[in-house]
């Protein structure tokens, strides 16, 4: 048990570790490309509030028009991360390419969110209006379902990127099963998340934003794809605990002795 403790701790640090550094190393980029996000939030509220003095059907659709637009932009940035995540630089050209290859994951991607927001604001307090035991079974299952997504959709874009040849069901499945076989992480990586977001309502969005939470997401997936590896080449192995330090070997190689003062003062190293 403690060993297996050690190993997850291993694999969660240097996680935590590379995801900063890519960050760090790609500051610029992020606040460009979160600029962007901002500038859609900004113009998603402002069409869904114009829509809503029509009806609500037509703010409904702005909503759904809102977050298609994010999900398609996420389908760019999501392929910038990924160069990130593999110590490239090729930011622009990597988004405009991204966005033309992913557009069919991004709009599936667009239909999981469109699913969870109205799920939130319409389905869930619809069941508990009922106010009986039908309709709390029926909101639980329908709070478990955000849950279900919440876990699942990190995964998503990362595995498009490292697994480009399935179609877009396909990686929502397999980002389902991943989120199951890895509840340990998920749990932990979300719980990441949150505090990202957090710091993100400080800087209003540029820092890490919604970029720097993908890059984060990308670097999780692809050290959980690099655990998946190596059980394939080796069968025998037992799956609670690999052996981290020989996995991340070359990732670590990759990253270097780095440390916060020598990224501040660098003249000094």
């Amino acid at each position: 048990m403690l060993s297996g403790l050690r190993t997850f701790l291993g694999m969660k640090g240097f996680f935590i570790k590379k995801a900063f550094f890519d960050g760090w190393d790609n500051l610029i980029g992020i606040v460009l490309f979160n600029l962007a996000y901002i500038a859609l939030l900004m113009a998603g509220l402002y069409a869904s509030l114009l829509a809503g003095e029509v009806n609500a059907a037509a703010a409904a659709g702005a909503t759904a028009l809102s977050l298609a637009l994010v999900s398609i932009v996420m389908g760019g940035t999501a392929a910038v991360t990924h160069s990130y995540s593999d110590y490239r630089r090729d930011s622009w050209h990597a988004f405009i390419s991204g966005i033309r290859r992913n557009i069919g994951h991004s709009l599936l991607f667009s239909l999981i969110l469109i699913v969870a927001v109205f799920n939130i604001r319409l389905i869930i307090p619809f069941y508990l209006s009922y106010g009986n035991a039908f309709g709390y079974v029926l909101a639980l299952v329908m709070i478990w379902l955000e849950v279900i997504i919440v876990l699942a959709v990190p995964y998503y874009f990362p595995l498009m990127n490292l697994l480009p040849a399935d179609r877009p069901v396909k990686t929502a499945k397999k980002c389902l099963l991943i989120a199951g076989d890895n509840m340990g992480f998920s749990l932990f990586f979300l719980l990441y998340s949150l505090v990202l977001a957090v710091l993100s309502l400080f800087t209003m969005g540029l820092i890490p934003g919604v970029t720097g939470i993908q890059l984060a997401a990308q670097d999780a997936m692809k050290l959980l794809m690099m655990k998946y590896d190596y059980l394939e080449g080796n069968p025998d192995a037992d799956r609670k605990h690999i052996p981290w330090e020989d996995v991340l070997y070359d990732e670590k190689e990759k990253i270097g002795p780095r440390s916060l003062k020598s990224m501040i003062f660098p003249w000094k190293y």
